[in-house]
């Protein structure tokens, strides 16, 4: 920037004007407040912010009136600032005078003849700082920075340094819920700036050993990490081969099983749809899309052995997962050979058709279908694993369901989880999955002591790979996808077809279970299903079909 010319700065009744001594093509002026920033380190890195109740900038203020003085505030420059936020360096060029008569000539060229002395740039802005607060009084400061702005620009300056405040104020609060969300809500709209800040905050704030948001935030917090890096499936990968051996992993289960109701309740509830809807058969089919450990079938086997008239036969095709498979430490052999033991020291003729391949590519022919056998097909917290056509474009989830029309089912009984991530983007996937597994957290903080070795192993091993899936993953890595009960109707009744109730006694079943259970769990009836939840949160819901 080239200064040829003299402009002089005056001041009158209305503020400071600008008169053109000779032609000044533009001039820079530093602003004199201080900048303030905010810190936060997190190991080497570090990452600094701005502070809410100060800015400043260093700018070129380009003008080219050449008219008689007119207000700067009327007058709205242009603005350009230094890419390093500080002054730039064709400042070096000029000189700054301070003449009488209150007026002050920014000068270029040589001055060993001018008889007032030369301030250096510090001075200057102290100088230009006493005029304004004489004049302008203690609201100098600010007609300083907002009259040097565009239009809107200082509106946008106010929400960024509120926002800045909010977030603050948030931290200080330590209410990390809000802060996780604040995060995620950065990270959905490319904020890198507040995503870093608000992680770098959360984590001083998160343990696997504290309470419940702050031990689900662990998680969370390692998810949006990696979801950042791009490396969701890797971790969610890493988890898997990080698992511990399958008799430990199994061990983890059967204490969730136990210290809540989840499972039980699922299973406990579907078991008797299928008892009702089977109780005049003398053979009967049981196909179990995700058999896991059988555990589900020692109830239904021991409740048939004790049916009026004798057992029925009984016959259960079972269909595999990698997640069980490992856990059990063997294929679905070790399923077959535990069911029949059971039967066998009931009384109860049973037999086991093991299906090894995923739910997803089960056919017709595996099933091996009889025509004298009464048929009951369970889907029990499995199908929000199977993709429908916005993963890949092959919706496997419907045709399960019409491949399980085609077998003519006495019934078909379903439980899943009741949230939706399926098809939700980021943002809403992302508070429904911390809505909801705050409330498994909290659920189970009420069963086992935070300090328990078992409670953290269960919660890292059985829960954190589904909740960094959710939050790291996309497309086809990512997994769970959950769906409401009401979307679940809705596919069920365009497979063809219509609810079948459950029967009263299976509530009041259930009511029993979970009176030997601590805390705040619910059970809801509606629309013929049930609802089984944590406070104010559903998390399982159960329901039959015909």
């Amino acid at each position: 920037m080239q200064t040829s010319q003299n402009h002089k700065i005056s001041y009158g009744p209305g503020g400071f004007y600008v008169e053109p001594v000779q032609n000044l093509e533009s001039y820079c002026l530093p602003s004199s407040e201080n900048i303030d920033n905010y810190s936060s380190s997190d190991n080497s890195s570090q990452t600094t912010y701005p502070s809410v109740q100060t800015l400043e900038q260093y700018c070129t203020l380009e003008s080219a009136s050449t008219s008689n003085s007119f207000p700067c505030q009327n007058s709205p420059p242009a603005l350009s600032f230094s890419s390093n936020n500080s002054p730039l360096s064709k400042l070096e060029s000029n000189s700054y005078v301070l003449r009488p008569q209150h007026s002050l000539e920014i000068a270029s060229g040589p001055l060993e003849n001018d008889p007032y002395p030369t301030l250096d740039l510090d001075d200057l802005s102290h100088k230009i700082r006493e005029l304004e607060t004489a004049m302008l009084g203690p609201n100098a400061e600010m007609l300083d920075i907002y009259g040097a702005l565009m239009p809107g620009e200082a509106d946008s300056i106010l929400l960024e340094a509120e926002k800045w405040k909010k977030m603050m104020e948030m931290v200080s609060r330590g209410d990390l819920k809000e802060m996780l969300y604040t995060c995620a809500k950065a990270m959905a709209v490319n904020d890198m700036e507040t995503t870093e800040w608000m992680m770098s905050e959360s984590r001083k704030m998160v343990s696997v050993s504290g309470n419940p948001i702050q031990r689900l935030g662990a998680y969370i917090v390692e998810s949006l990490v990696a979801r950042m890096a791009a490396s969701g499936s890797t971790i969610y990968k890493s988890l898997k081969c990080s698992e511990p051996t399958g008799n430990e992993l199994l061990s983890y289960m059967h204490v969730l099983y136990e210290v809540c109701p989840y499972f039980k309740f699922g299973y406990m509830s579907a078991n008797g749809a299928i008892a009702e809807a089977l109780k005049e058969e003398s053979e009967v089919h049981i196909i179990d899309f995700q058999i896991s450990q059988g555990t589900q079938w020692v109830s239904l086997i021991q409740a048939l052995a004790r049916r009026p008239g004798g057992p029925p036969k009984i016959r259960i095709s079972g269909v595999d997962d990698s997640f069980s498979s490992y856990a059990r430490g063997g294929g679905l052999d070790i399923v077959g050979k535990r069911l029949s033991a059971l039967a066998e020291s009931c009384n109860v003729p049973f037999e086991f058709n093991a299906v090894r391949v995923p739910a997803s590519q089960v056919q017709l022919k595996d099933l091996e279908l009889r025509p004298y056998e009464a048929v009951a097909v369970n889907f029990a917290i499995m199908l929000h694993h199977v993709p429908d056509a916005s993963v890949n474009g092959h919706n496997h989830r419907d045709r399960l369901l019409r491949l399980a029309k085609h077998l003519s089912p006495k019934v078909v009984t379903l439980v899943e989880q009741e949230f939706n991530t399926n098809n939700a983007p980021f943002l809403q996937r992302f508070v429904e999955t911390m809505n909801y597994y705050f409330a498994v957290f909290d659920s189970i903080d009420a069963a086992l002591p935070r300090e328990h070795k078992e409670r953290i192993n269960v919660e890292q091993h059985c829960l954190a790979r589904e909740v960094v899936n959710l939050i790291a993953c996309e497309g086809e890595e990512r997994v769970e996808r959950h769906e409401l009960l009401n979307k679940w109707r809705m596919r069920f009744t365009d497979a063809g077809f219509s609810p079948y109730p459950l029967n009263s006694v299976i509530n009041s079943s259930i009511k029993d279970l979970l009176q030997s259970y601590h805390g705040h769990y619910t059970l809801e009836e509606k629309d013929g299903a049930l609802f089984l939840g944590w406070k104010n949160q559903a998390l399982i819901a159960s329901c039959a079909w015909r």
